[in-house]
């Protein structure tokens, strides 16, 4: 007569749970991955609608102006969120305060310009007149927390640059110094007054930020899952 043995339940000391540290850093930096995509979508979603908004004269910024202009504000201010929510897993993942605390002054600027929406200019919103308007005081700070956010995701760049460069992975080195170089080029020619082609420029060097740290956190989202595996 044969018999039949259940097998046991596994013990709590063979089921490899992930400690609550890692759930959390993987959390933030899932925040990172989805930021860039929301925001790039959101914002060409609505430069393609939005009457009146030329891609090639437009920043993005002047989205947040018009009856639709709060869309714009909660794009802005939910992708900042999540920027700086991204900033504490890529400080946990790469033990870098100052990359952290970088990426997110850069979050809290892009919350502070949804706050401070852009003035209107070079006409539009439909009805305003062209050319660059007279600077409010909510302009200003929109401009001055974009700034500090800008330069703060170039001192990222080029920390996280510094880090890749000291572990020999020339690879992620180059392409963290070489968009953050690029993006601050831009956003220089754009502070200077430049519109057409400066424009533009700009626009690229956006994508090219957003996709640089999405590709960022994603790589640091595995490297957390496979330091748990090893």
């Amino acid at each position: 007569m044969s018999t039949t043995t259940a097998p046991s339940a596994p013990s709590t000391n063979d089921v490899d749970e992930c400690p609550p540290e890692t759930r959390i850093t993987k959390s933030l930096l899932g925040y990172g991955i989805i930021a860039g995509p929301f925001y790039v979508i959101a914002s060409l979603t609505q430069a393609l609608l939005r009457e009146g908004f030329d891609l090639s004269r437009h920043s993005w910024s002047l989205l947040a102006n018009g009856a639709l202009g709060w869309v714009h504000v909660m794009v802005l201010i939910l992708t900042g969120l999540m920027v700086t929510a991204a900033a504490v897993g890529v400080s946990r993942q790469l033990r870098s305060r100052i990359a952290g605390v970088a990426l997110g002054v850069y979050g809290a600027g892009m919350v502070g310009a949804g706050i401070f929406p852009a003035d209107p200019a070079d006409g539009f919103p439909v009805g305003t007149p062209a050319g660059m308007p007279d600077v409010t005081t909510l302009g200003l700070l929109h401009f001055a927390f974009g700034g500090v956010g800008f330069l703060a995701f170039t001192v990222a760049c080029a920390v996280i640059a510094r880090g890749y460069f000291k572990a020999r992975d020339t690879r992620w080195a180059a392409f963290s110094l070489a968009t953050g170089v690029i993006f601050f080029a831009a956003f220089a020619g754009l502070a200077s007054g430049g519109t057409g082609p400066l424009v533009l420029a700009f626009v690229a060097a956006v994508v090219l930020a957003w996709s640089w740290l999405t590709a960022l956190n994603l790589r640091l989202f595995r490297d957390a899952v496979a330091m748990r595996a090893s």
